[in-house]
This record gives structure tokens, C-alpha cells and sequence, in this order.
């Protein structure tokens, strides 16, 4: 692996700002504090360690709301510039690096996945058995790009825990983890080697299809992912604080990493999981190995709301956009009816589909929630999420460092605050 590309250290972090009053945008700043409230009781009864909240319109930011501390132990409270571990909200970034290559016609999204990496052209795929004597067949069609992209590809996560390729995943040394001694290229083709839990594009499964995009991506552009990255996205947009590592300089604003207290459900610090964002890791892990700053992910989000262009830097052509926020789940389906496991995502499923790289909501009153069809969002491991609403020309964002993002409705109840806040219609 060539050195690892890391933020820029010995400068100040550009912090996030308000930049319009709510009213002029059609938030009313009453019912915007009424988010910051809630969600100060679970930093007031020890759930949360803190939060920051920041919410856009028209590209630009209307509220920031913050409590707690980044670090409760030392202290330190939540500030603008806090570095946030974003897990998988890693993974737009990496679907957005890609399709830049897919404009250029670097790949057709029907083209199958072993053009690019070759151990993926024998997949087998489970039929029964058991996790020691596996029975598989081969694959009837190949495993193809749209099908990384949208969870549709048979691969899975070690720590599903819902199947016996499950165990295979973690017999492999896959759970909160990866196996030692291999790159990015050497992770794909061991998941290569287990068996799929699906023929390919026909069912729905969260999984680890961005990481093996992520080394599409490097065997595209020749070189590793976190230089892809900084060459296609980060440094045209101004995504000066997101890498792979935080860098030592930006350790003292590096949240830590809690996660709840069995019995109490208290935040508890977990430097066993937390630290490793400090290290430089073995694995480019292009699902979920990034962490950022709010400035940084609301440029990326507005550059998404703005239909690839921000600032003058366009990313993406606008029907790209669009096409990446439509469903491609087939028959228009959601999640929760399309075939599959509707097991643990970093989404829900009734009234939500799928696109490429992101959640698209297709039926806000199955929702429950509230929303717009069309809407686009992901979340992280560590209770983290951003929401791109087209039809209110809206961006949303929570940041937190609690894991795993199951422990508590945060993200649901985000959503309805927010939309009560709209007060022009």
C-alpha cells in the first residue's frame, strides 16, 4: 500500500456556520429548538455521550443544534469542529467516487464484477448445509455492478448473525474486524471465496458490496482508494478533515467512541472499537471506514442536493444524481416486500427502497415518519445519518458516537422533528 492519504495536520479545522435565518427559509426556529430539547435528554440521563444537529435548506445551513460532550470523560463538549467517526456513510462517498468513473465510461453498471477483480468470476452460492459442510451450486448469472451497489449481490456481514454464511464470515475473520495480514484486494478475494446467500440481483441484503466497490475503484484508477478519493472528491469539494486516519494533530477533537452499558443502557466509552480510526489501517474499507466533520459531510450533501455541483465544482452531472436517487429495487418494490432478509440496516424498510449507494424513500406514509418521495439518505454504525430531501431543497444531518446505531429511535424521531419544524407548506 503506497502511504496513506490523511487530512491536513498543523491547520485549523474550517468549522460549520449558520448562514441564513430559518424564517427565510421556511423553518420556524421555535419548533428547530424543540430537537436540540429531546435529544438533550439522552445526554441529561447518560444514553448519549452528545449530538450535533445541522440542518440545510437551499444549500444553505439554517441550524446547528449541539449538547453534550465529544469526550465525557475529559470533558470536552461537542464543538462545530469535532471529528465524527461516519462508518458506513462511508459508503455514499464511495458510490459517488465511483459513478465519477462511470461518466467517464470506466464501467457500464451491467458489466460483471470479476472484469474487474477476477477471483469473483467462480462464486458459488449457498443452497443448504450447514456452516462446517456447506452445499452450493454455481451462479446462474454473474455478480454485476448494480449489484454492488445496491446490496443485491449475495454477499453479506459477519455480524448479521441471521445464517450460516454468516459464520463463514466470521470463521474468515470478518465481524468488527478484518482477517490480518490483507489489503483491500486480498479481503475481496477471500469474500470472493465464501459462498453468495443469493443468486445475484435476486434479493436484498445489507453487506459488504461497497467495500468490494471500493477496490473496483482502485483497480480502475490504479491507485488506493483513499487517493482516489482525495483526487475525485475531497479535495474539489473542500473535504479537508474526511480520511481513513485522523491524523495526531486532530486527536484532541476526535470524539470518542461509546457504546451502551449492558443492564443500564448507559453510554459507556469503548476505546477497544473507538480507537483504531487513529491507526493506519490495512484495510481501505470503502463501507464504512471514514471519519469526517460536519463542514465536511454537509459540503457533500449539498454537492448531492445541488445535483453533483457545488461552488462552482461539479462532481456529477445532475441525472447521475437522479439516478442514483431513484429506487432500482425491480417492480418498484421496498425493502420490506422486495425478497430478502429484512435483517439489520443502517435504514428501515417499509416505504424505502434502494438505490445506488443510498436508502430512497418511496412511500413516506409507510414511513412513518414523514418525508418526500424521492428523499435519499444513510446512516452509521455509531448512530450517525444525513438525509437528502430534493423536493424540500432540504439537508439533514445527526452526529453522535454511539454504537451500535440500533440502541436507540434516534434517527426516526430526527426525521419527524424535523419536518415539524417546515412551516411554508
Amino acid at each position: 500500500m503506497t502511504e496513506l492519504e490523511t487530512a491536513p495536520t498543523g491547520t485549523s479545522a474550517p468549522e460549520i456556520e449558520v448562514e441564513v435565518d430559518p424564517t427565510e427559509v421556511g423553518l420556524d426556529p421555535d419548533r428547530l429548538a424543540r430537537i436540540e430539547h429531546h435529544f438533550q435528554k439522552y445526554v441529561d440521563d447518560g444514553r448519549l455521550p452528545g449530538f450535533m444537529t445541522v440542518i440545510a435548506r437551499e444549500n444553505k445551513v439554517a441550524h446547528i443544534g449541539i449538547g453534550g460532550h465529544r469526550d465525557v470523560e475529559a470533558g470536552l463538549p461537542v464543538t462545530q469542529d469535532t471529528l465524527w467517526r461516519i462508518y458506513s456513510m462511508t459508503k455514499p462517498i464511495t458510490a459517488v467516487v465511483a459513478m465519477t468513473l462511470w461518466e467517464e465510461g470506466a464501467f457500464e453498471l451491467n458489466d460483471p464484477v470479476h472484469r474487474y477483480i477476477p477471483s469473483f468470476r467462480d462464486c458459488t452460492v449457498w443452497r443448504g448445509g450447514t456452516a462446517l459442510r456447506p452445499i452450493t451450486e454455481p451462479t446462474m448469472e454473474p455478480m454485476r455492478m448494480w449489484h454492488l451497489f445496491t446490496h443485491t449481490s449475495g454477499l453479506s456481514y459477519g455480524f448479521h448473525h441471521a445464517h450460516p454464511v454468516d459464520t463463514l464470515y466470521r470463521e474468515a475473520g470478518f465481524e468488527w474486524g478484518m482477517p490480518p495480514e490483507k489489503d483491500l484486494a486480498g479481503v475481496c478475494d477471500l469474500y470472493a471465496s465464501l459462498p453468495l446467500l443469493f443468486q445475484p440481483g435476486s434479493e436484498w441484503n445489507y453487506s459488504v458490496s461497497l467495500d468490494v466497490l471500493g477496490r473496483v475503484i482502485e483497480v480502475l484508477t490504479g491507485t488506493t482508494l483513499d487517493r482516489a478519493f482525495e483526487e475525485r472528491l475531497f479535495k474539489p469539494l473542500g473535504m479537508t478533515r474526511t480520511a481513513f486516519q485522523a491524523p495526531e494533530d486532530d486527536l484532541d477533537r476526535l470524539a470518542a467512541l461509546y457504546t451502551p452499558a449492558p443492564g443500564t443502557g448507559l453510554a459507556r466509552r469503548n476505546d477497544q472499537m473507538g480507537n483504531p480510526i487513529t491507526m493506519v489501517p490495512r484495510v481501505l474499507n470503502g463501507g464504512g471506514g471514514l471519519c469526517s466533520t460536519a463542514h465536511d459531510y454537509q459540503r457533500f450533501a449539498s454537492m448531492l442536493l445541488n445535483g453533483g455541483e457545488l461552488d462552482g465544482v461539479r462532481i456529477l452531472g445532475p441525472r447521475t444524481v437522479r439516478m442514483m436517487g431513484s429506487n432500482w429495487l425491480p417492480g418498484n418494490a421496498d425493502l420490506e416486500t422486495f425478497p430478502g432478509r429484512p435483517l439489520f440496516a443502517e435504514t428501515t424498510f417499509s416505504g424505502i427502497g434502494f438505490g445506488l449507494g443510498m436508502s430512497v424513500m418511496i412511500d413516506p406514509v409507510a414511513t412513518h415518519t414523514g418525508g418526500s418521495i424521492g428523499e435519499f439518505s444513510w446512516g452509521g454504525a455509531a448512530s450517525t445519518v444525513f438525509w437528502v430531501d430534493p423536493s424540500e431543497r432540504m439537508t439533514a444531518m445527526f452526529f453522535t458516537q454511539l454504537l451500535p446505531s440500533s440502541t436507540h429511535p434516534l434517527r426516526s424521531q430526527f426525521h419527524q422533528m424535523i419536518h415539524q419544524a417546515i412551516v411554508d407548506g
